[in-house]
């Protein structure tokens, strides 16, 4: 189908760093309505977590539930990723939030990136509750989310 060309395709621009080729093929996919899928949202909004595109990455996750596609855990986690490579900080735990709102369950990708993201914006406090919410949830903590807290705690002057 028409969809799984253009996903493959803008994955291949995800991969590439090419997100301004990727939102062409969105906006192509639209004009020939063809139904876009949660690969063709994730993929777009991953190329543009790698070209810091934060701004872009919001709006096409804004676009999601109008395509009548589901905002799953992965299209937040790219999003979320976007938002914490830019420092966005604020924005990445507007997002964590929404997820829950959104009854997309946090995987690592997004547990180390909102973490990382509060080691960033002097959130230590916030870093040990995500921390703590990510061993709750079970969900297997990364290294990058064990150092992005060491660090918080180290920084802001709260290690003991």
């Amino acid at each position: 189908s028409g969809t799984i060309t253009f996903n493959a395709v803008i994955s291949a621009c995800q991969k590439s760093g090419e997100w301004e080729k990727a939102l062409q093929l969105c906006s192509v996919i639209a004009q020939r309505k063809i139904q876009p899928s949660t690969i063709t949202f994730n993929a777009a909004i991953s190329a543009c977590t790698k070209s810091s595109e934060w701004q872009v990455a919001l709006r096409l996750l804004s676009m999601v539930g109008f395509a009548k596609v589901e905002a799953n855990t992965f299209i937040y986690s790219a999003a979320i990723s976007a938002c914490e490579r830019a420092g966005e900080w604020e924005n990445v735990l507007e997002l964590f939030s929404a997820m829950a709102q959104r009854k997309a369950e946090p995987d690592t990708i997004s547990f180390d990136a909102t973490i990382s993201a509060c080691e960033q914006g002097g959130e230590w406090e916030k870093t040990l509750q995500l921390l703590d919410a990510m061993e709750e949830s079970k969900v297997e903590s990364g290294m990058v989310a064990l150092n992005a807290a060491i660090l918080a705690c180290e920084k802001w002057g709260t290690w003991e």
